[in-house]
């Protein structure tokens, strides 16, 4: 049953405050609850945590690291990956003398590398276990991070053959343009799923050196 008394009570000391002046108009800077001053603060409902959807990065990259059509003339059958190294850009060869680019980050001075190799494998949301040669390098790291948004191979992996480097997404997109790896090419998680749906296991990988830089290609609109 409803406690009127206790609701006369509120009501009565209300008014008395009212009558007194403690109680500021609305108009006030600041103005009193009544039942904020009987009661104390009033809490606001803590909303849920919300969670990035994975195909959404919250820095954008700069113009030309967007993913884009440009001309590109290859002898490399489509669906060839080139990895212009220098120039942080990652080609899917398409034919016609086009390609899909995608900007990425590469291996910071020291860890880059060069050659062929194949998509041995690819994985979903991958769990990380870092080689023993980064351990070495760094034993503060982890020994192993399971897959999710906070695993720092981002949304997808593409592993490359006979080697511990991957083609992999990042959870910081900021890092897009730089050399800033141990050897990786990571993207942006939206732009890994979109190759990793285009590209198959056993697709070429030609990784160019550094000392190799392109002209410059021009830009299409995107398909």
């Amino acid at each position: 049953m409803y406690n009127f008394s206790r609701l006369k009570t509120v009501v009565a000391v209300a008014s008395l405050l009212v009558a007194t002046g403690i109680f500021t108009s609305a108009a006030s800077a600041n103005p009193l609850n009544p039942f904020e001053v009987l009661f104390g603060p009033q809490r606001e409902p803590i909303a849920a945590p919300a969670y990035a959807n994975p195909q959404e990065d919250a820095t954008d990259p700069r113009d030309d690291l967007r993913r884009q059509v440009v001309n590109y003339r290859s002898s490399e059958v489509p669906g060839t990956i080139i990895i212009d190294t220098p120039n942080t850009y990652l080609y899917l060869v398409m034919g016609g003398g086009k390609a899909m680019r995608y900007g990425i980050g590469v291996g910071r001075e020291g860890f880059t590398w060069a050659g062929v190799k194949t998509i041995e494998r690819k994985a979903e949301w991958p769990d990380w276990t870092p080689p023993p040669e980064m351990i070495h390098r760094q034993p503060y790291l982890p020994r192993f991070v399971a897959g999710g948004p906070s695993n720092p191979l981002g949304a997808r992996a593409m592993y490359l053959s006979g080697s511990v480097y991957r083609i992999h997404g990042t959870n910081d997109p900021s890092t897009i343009g730089g050399h800033v790896s141990s050897g990786c090419i990571r993207l942006v998680n939206e732009d890994v799923i979109d190759l990793y749906n285009r590209v198959h296991v056993g697709a070429k990988v030609v990784v160019l050196p550094m000392n190799l830089r392109r002209a410059a290609t021009t830009t299409d609109s995107i398909n």
